[in-house]
């Protein structure tokens, strides 16, 4: 038996002569990205836009581990075969971002990229290092998910994560976003994703460098990584390091002025008209 595909739901034109996929982040779903990209659609009506449930996120439930970023490509290629496409531009938001860099990596390996395929990448607010300290001592990402794993399930009413979440000092607009994530069974509310396998996941992402696709991507391939200015995820290293590339390169990193983390909350608009003209180029 096959293994399962992931869920994704497509946004625009199905006859649309360009595809572009969103990626959440850890602990989100497809579905974060849904009003953002019909913003974007509505700018460009001849792109269509795929948004995917990554593994053990959504309802992409019960797919095989090891639950890496690796394995997260290996799923996008396999929806790849089955939707017909390889996508031209994949924008991939914090977890999200590092296997968007990890599908091109293996895009390159298999002569996938270039024109006619995978054509660019917005990284958003995700470093493309290995994390150099224990993640452990990451200050929301893992410490959200040994919250959210000490909350007794199913719960009555979404709002009681709100009081949960605060309570322990995480922000308000965190807590209502994470009730967002919660479905209903037949005993109450429950989590949209595997806490177990996300753990699995977050600790691949810190472990996993991917320069090498920022540095030197493949012919045809252009990479914009995009960092939000009120994010702290960012190190003198890091940021160096893209100083360093040059200027008329195939790699570029912009700052999103005024954003948090969620740049796709704190900043859609600015997003949207900074990612924008990369579709109309392909027109």
């Amino acid at each position: 038996m096959s293994a399962p595909l992931l869920a994704f739901r497509t946004l625009g034109p199905d006859d649309a002569p360009h595809t572009v996929w969103f990626l959440h982040g850890i602990l989100g779903s497809g579905n974060n990205w849904r009003s953002f990209a019909r913003r974007l659609l509505d700018d460009h009506p001849d792109w269509r836009a795929v948004l995917i449930d990554l593994r053990n996120h959504g309802d992409s439930q019960g797919l095989p581990g090891p639950h890496t970023l690796a394995a997260c490509a290996e799923d996008l290629w396999a929806l790849s075969a089955e939707l017909g496409h390889t996508p031209q531009v994949v924008v991939g938001h914090s977890f999200g971002g590092k296997v968007a860099l990890t599908f091109a990596r293996s895009a390159a390996v298999l002569g996938q990229a270039g024109p006619g395929a995978l054509q660019q990448l917005w990284v958003l607010d995700a470093f493309p290092s290995a994390w150099p300290h224990d993640p452990d001592d990451d200050p929301e990402v893992v410490s959200v998910i040994g919250a959210l794993a000490a909350i007794p399930l199913p719960l009555d009413r979404r709002e009681q994560v709100v009081g949960i979440l605060t309570g322990q000092g995480f922000s308000a607009d965190l807590a209502h976003w994470m009730t967002t994530n919660l479905r209903r069974d037949a005993d109450g509310y429950v989590w949209r994703f595997d806490l177990d396998a996300a753990r699995e996941m977050i600790a691949d992402y810190f472990a996993q460098d991917l320069w090498d696709v920022v540095e030197d991507p493949a012919d045809g391939l252009r990479v914009d990584v995009v960092r939000a200015e009120r994010s702290d995820r960012w190190s003198d290293a890091e940021l160096a390091r893209f100083a360093a590339l040059p200027d008329d390169g195939p790699s570029r990193l912009h700052l999103l002025a005024d954003s948090g983390h969620w740049v796709h909350v704190d900043q859609p608009d600015a997003l949207r008209h900074l990612i924008g003209p990369s579709l109309a180029d392909r027109r």
